[in-house]
């Protein structure tokens, strides 16, 4: 139970980091992010709108980022996979 708590752990800070990597090289990501947690938008009924605009607009900069560096996500993906043949017991 406890190694299934930090591998989640582990799990959601990975996240979070991509999510700042994101919000700090892209303009678009970091625009839609102060939109979202700025002092006027306290409205809860446009949130789950917001947020699926913010998830197309995650999966749009991801898509344009892997396709600008093709030979970098090739390698990452590799390396994700040989990754997880290691770590697998």
């Amino acid at each position: 139970m406890r190694r299934l708590l930090g591998d989640a752990v582990i799990s959601l800070a990975a996240l979070l980091l991509l999510f700042a990597v994101l919000i700090a090289v892209d303009d678009r990501v970091r625009e839609r992010v102060s939109g979202v947690w700025a002092p006027d938008s306290s409205e809860l009924a446009g949130a789950s709108q917001q947020f699926g605009s913010f998830v197309s607009l995650t999966f749009e900069v991801v898509k344009d980022q892997s396709i600008q560096h093709a030979p970098m996500t090739i390698f990452t993906l590799a390396a994700a996979v040989l990754v997880i043949f290691m770590v697998r017991t």
